[in-house]
């Protein structure tokens, strides 16, 4: 009987559940450039198109125009935003109330440091191959651009971060191994 019911417990404590009581933590993940365009949108639970339009409008009204001195977290209805800028590009996270503000601003900056991990490997040695023709400020505003023409790569990363809200995975190398089996696969 002992052993039945710690298999019980084993078994509640792995089981997802699918009902409607449980929540996604992170609710939507934003990447958007200084003139205020969506380069990349991810959603976590279901939203009519007209009002993800409405909800992306509000938020870039409320988190471009801050400064770099003010605080990272804005409080939106229902929802806490939790931004970052890097360079031309900030990268905005929805959160609910029971998440740590602090854990999702360093899991922008994991993300990030990913994205600059991938793409300094894979993109930046075509870009240096052509160096007479480039200079390194050129490579470091071209990142965003390089980013922007690797949507699908950008997509991969981040749903080996995230999944159904929830952060699944920070470790760079484990997250990458995707990426780097499908760019084997082309190479061949």
């Amino acid at each position: 009987k002992k052993f039945e019911k710690y298999c019980e417990r084993k078994i509640k404590r792995n089981t997802i559940y699918l009902s409607s009581e449980v929540t996604n933590m992170i609710k939507f993940f934003l990447l958007v450039n200084k003139q205020g365009q969506i380069r990349l949108s991810r959603y976590y639970e279901p939203m009519e198109i007209h009002k993800r339009t409405l909800l992306e409008v509000d938020i870039i009204k409320n988190c471009l125009p801050r400064t770099k001195d003010q605080c990272s977290f804005v409080e939106y209805k229902d929802i806490k935003l939790v931004y970052r800028q890097y360079a031309a590009l900030f990268v905005v996270i929805g959160i609910d109330d029971a998440e740590n503000e602090l854990a999702v601003y360093e899991l922008i900056h994991n993300f990030v440091e990913v994205l600059d991990k991938y793409f300094s490997r894979v993109v930046l040695p075509d870009v240096l191959r052509f160096s007479n023709i480039f200079s390194l400020v050129t490579v470091q505003t071209t990142a965003p651009a390089i980013i922007m023409f690797n949507l699908d790569k950008v997509h991969i990363i981040l749903d080996e971060m995230i999944l159904n809200g929830r952060v699944v995975e920070t470790n760079k190398s484990r997250i990458l191994v995707p990426l780097l089996a499908l760019d084997k696969m082309t190479e061949s």
